[in-house]
């Protein structure tokens, strides 16, 4: 499978059943079919384009966005939920991504229910996950607003939620790994093990694998869950953080390639999305944070570099010979400083690490969504 680009002919197939007709849901907001003409690529660029990367392109207005109204939702987290909290510019919700060479295809929630009856989506990760997890719920809640029912309980010291739509028949679940590999309590104290992933025999139940890792690896002091590394020669007191992620996300891939069936079981890795904290980084020195940002970045370009461990994240999937797509959203959440909670959120601190839901995390979706659909990737 290739690693964010598909052949988009094969996908076309698949999609031009829409039509273009304009309906109100239940809760309040429009849902707007792709419309042929301009949601989907011309059969006359396909002589020109046979694939399409959708992780390049840039953000555009658009009015038929929100997907779905997110006070109706009852799924969000009170640190992604910015409406709640008073947030009063909205134009961020009005923002459709758009890849350079071809349309990505509006979330169809119900036919995502239908495709997947019955079967089990995870997000394994951290809160970063967990954003992508309210939104898929939000999402899929908007097209068919049934009976839900919500289960929440621990598994090896994880905090897990699943959401099952009823109806349907499909488990969503989040599963909380901030690093994937394991922390166990020892003699001496806890230990992150960078070579153990006991978590997986629940991981691999799974039908859809939604993985993400790297914001708590930097964290220090009392901020860090360990006391202690095994990188399996040593144990030692710390190491170098990107070299420790660098072996855990190795300890991962093995794990993937070994343990999982990948004839029933799609798996995912969701990149480093972005945080805005340095406006100089966007090219506005003086600007701390991402508060008062109502528009995303023009164009395709972010002015600062990759982090690094997108680069990282990158060269262990291309080393990879099981097939695991890259929902590569780095440079379109770079590209997102106004996508923020900043101050409105339930926690009273400025936050622009994490997403507003509805909003950027919805995209995220739509990538997901897109690359599940495609017969390319069947």
């Amino acid at each position: 499978m290739g690693k964010g680009a598909y052949s988009i002919v094969p996908f076309l197939a698949g999609m031009l059943m829409v039509c273009s007709c304009v309906h109100t849901e239940a809760n309040g907001a429009k849902k707007v079919s792709a419309d042929i003409g301009t949601r989907l690529t011309m059969m006359s660029e396909l002589k020109k384009k046979d694939s399409c990367n959708l992780f390049e392109g840039e953000w555009v207005m658009d009015k038929s966005y929100p997907m779905y109204n997110s006070s109706a939702c009852p799924f969000i987290r009170k640190e992604f939920d910015c409406i709640k909290y008073g947030r009063p510019n909205q134009q961020y919700l009005t923002y459709r991504w758009q890849p350079k060479h071809c349309n990505l295809p509006r979330f169809d929630g119900k036919d995502f229910l239908e495709r997947f009856k019955g079967k089990k989506i995870m997000f394994v990760g951290d809160s970063l996950s967990s954003n992508n997890f309210n939104s898929l719920l939000c999402l899929l809640n908007a097209a068919a607003p049934g009976k839900t029912t919500t289960e929440l309980k621990t598994i090896n010291s994880r905090g897990n939620t699943t959401v099952t739509f009823q109806d349907y028949r499909v488990e969503v679940i989040m599963f909380t790994s901030q690093y994937l590999v394991d922390i166990e309590n020892e003699s001496i104290g806890r230990v992150l093990k960078l070579e153990s992933i006991k978590d997986g025999e629940i991981w691999k139940q799974a039908d859809v694998l939604i993985f993400n890792s790297w914001q708590w690896w930097g964290r220090t002091g009392t901020k860090q869950p360990w006391d202690f590394i095994d990188n399996g020669d040593e144990i030692v007191k710390d190491m170098d953080r990107v070299a420790a992620f660098q072996a855990g996300l190795n300890t991962w891939a093995k794990w993937v390639e070994t343990q999982v069936d990948h004839t029933k079981t799609k798996v995912f890795f969701q990149a480093v999305a972005a945080a805005h904290y340095h406006g100089t980084e966007w090219g506005e020195s003086g600007v701390e944070n991402c508060l008062d940002q109502t528009t995303p970045v023009e164009g395709s370009t972010y002015p600062a570099e990759l982090p690094v461990p997108a680069s990282i994240v990158k060269e262990a999937l291309k080393k990879m010979t099981k097939p695991v797509e890259l929902l590569d959203i780095t440079v379109l959440s770079q590209l997102r400083k106004d996508g923020h909670p900043s101050k409105y959120n339930g926690v009273n601190a400025m936050d622009c690490t994490h997403w507003c839901v509805g909003g950027v995390p919805d995209t995220w979706n739509q990538l997901l969504y897109a690359l599940l659909v495609s017969p390319a990737t069947e």
